[in-house]
């Protein structure tokens, strides 16, 4: 059986953590079909048991640290 994954979508300020509720910045495809959504700090804490049961992790935990486009030049 091949499981054809669709491009995700990138994650919005509306997603949220489903362990804490705060903005997630990590999106697991499970195995089983489902998925399930995660801050940063909870998507390091379970990262080696998620890894067992994922089909995809989208891991945009990079934009934490990123700086906006808006930023004046002093700030980049």
């Amino acid at each position: 059986m091949t499981t054809v994954l669709t491009p995700a979508s990138p994650l919005t300020a509306a997603d949220r953590c489903d362990r804490c509720g705060a903005q997630a910045y990590l999106r697991v495809v499970l195995l089983s079909g489902g998925e399930l959504l995660f801050c940063a700090h909870h998507g390091r804490k379970f990262e080696p048991e998620l890894k067992k049961i994922a089909a995809e992790i989208q891991d945009e935990t990079e934009r934490l640290t990123a700086v906006p486009a808006t930023a004046s030049e002093e700030e980049r």
